[in-house]
């Protein structure tokens, strides 16, 4: 299983950012005794031990450019290039550093996103660097409403993101995109140019048929409309296109999965027990068509009281880190049972739209983080994780 294959843990303690930059300063001198090279070495130092589930070896471990920039009065910057979207996580880091250091601190992230495996896409010109299937093992559970926030997460984190609705019976793309009745055109004659919302280039069967007609084919029939879908549709440069998936673990999705050029998958599921069992058949179903899983999200995890604070969990508890947990993969995250998720997704809105930094939008953003560093640290041969093989005579 490829969880198995993709279980190499850092032994390393995980070190929070306040821990991280009490190891970095000089317990003896206050913040004020501090020269623009001592803050300097405190930022770099606290770059190298800080640690997370994306940084397991440090922020340095997977930056290929590091500046700090001093010369400011006011304001300290830093540079970084790196391999996966994580300005959310590295501005919480900024602003720790800024409180200790009692100057403000900013990181400019400057993203350069790679493929993790070589593939030739038929119309896309090598524009589409990952593709990462968002799959359920049956419907219900709010898979398709998690895709489209996490490919609203990953633009809000720097990201350029398309979606694709794989759901030919179903596609409820257009709706939560707020493009219901909308229709592609084309350029050239030849390639369907994507339907933007917000900034997000997205392609479904939805908008070529009719939502009131049903779509009534076959496996085959549907599997070639799905890749039609995929190749023929004038993509533009993309760090990242999420497939929605459709439902089940059937002949259409072992279709997709082998035919399409996935990188990895994200399961979603809700903690309830039924949901588990289907989930662990679709986790079940990558591994046969060797597509790694990146790890689950829990969705309607709890639900939170708008009037005292209480946490219910309605549907079960933990069952989505159990699930992770017994087929050796990550637990990106847990998603509350909202009911402004449900209002957007009906309107074809999202929070993280209108407040990229509100609780929920910053819930889709760490899984978003979540999933892009899962994918460059188990998949990419940059991967400070990855194994390196040492020749001796």
């Amino acid at each position: 299983m490829f969880g198995k294959l993709f279980s190499n843990k850092s032994s390393k303690k995980t070190l929070n950012t306040e821990q991280a930059i009490a190891n970095s300063s000089n317990s003896s001198s206050t913040t004020t005794d501090l020269t623009a090279i001592d803050k300097a070495e405190v930022i770099e130092e606290t770059l190298k031990t800080y640690h997370s589930i994306n940084f397991p070896q440090g922020v340095l471990a997977v930056c290929s450019h590091f500046h700090i920039n001093t010369d400011k009065v006011n304001e300290i910057s830093v540079e970084l290039t790196m391999p996966f979207p994580c300005q959310g996580e590295l501005d919480s880091v900024a602003e720790n550093l800024a409180d200790t250091l009692q100057q403000p601190i900013s990181f400019n992230i400057n993203l350069k996103v790679k493929a993790v495996r070589s593939f030739s896409l038929k119309g896309s010109e090598d524009k589409i660097k990952n593709i990462i299937a968002i799959a359920s093992g049956k419907g219900g559970v709010g898979k398709s409403t998690t895709a489209v926030n996490i490919a609203y997460a990953l633009m809000a984190e720097g990201a350029k993101v398309g979606i694709l609705d794989a759901d030919i019976y179903g596609p409820s793309i257009p709706t939560l995109l707020g493009l219901k009745n909308a229709k592609p055109s084309s350029n050239d004659g030849k390639l369907m140019d994507p339907l933007i919302a917000h900034g997000l280039n997205a392609m479904s069967i939805g908008f070529l048929v009719d939502e009131s007609d049903a779509t009534v084919w076959r496996g085959p029939m549907a599997s070639g409309a799905f890749n039609q879908l995929l190749t023929e549709t004038a993509w533009p440069e993309l760090d990242y296109l999420l497939i929605d998936m459709p439902p089940g673990t059937g002949d259409i999705q072992l279709t997709l999965a082998q035919k399409v050029p996935v990188a990895a998958a994200v399961i979603v599921t809700t903690p309830q027990d039924v949901a588990l069992i289907d989930a662990a058949k679709g986790v079940a179903m990558f591994d046969k068509v060797k597509v790694p899983v990146l790890g689950i999200i829990e969705n309607m995890s709890y639900h939170l009281c708008d009037n005292c604070g209480h946490k219910s969990h309605i549907f079960g508890e933990a069952g989505g880190a159990q699930m992770a947990d017994s087929k050796q993969t990550q637990l990106l995250g847990q998603l509350p049972l909202d009911i402004n998720i449900r209002q957007d997704a009906d309107f074809g809105q999202s929070d993280i739209i209108e407040n990229s930094a509100g609780d929920i939008a910053c819930l889709y953003r760490r899984i978003a983080r979540n999933i892009t560093g899962q994918l460059f640290l188990k998949l990419d041969n940059a991967s400070p994780l990855t194994p390196t093989v040492k020749y001796t005579d």
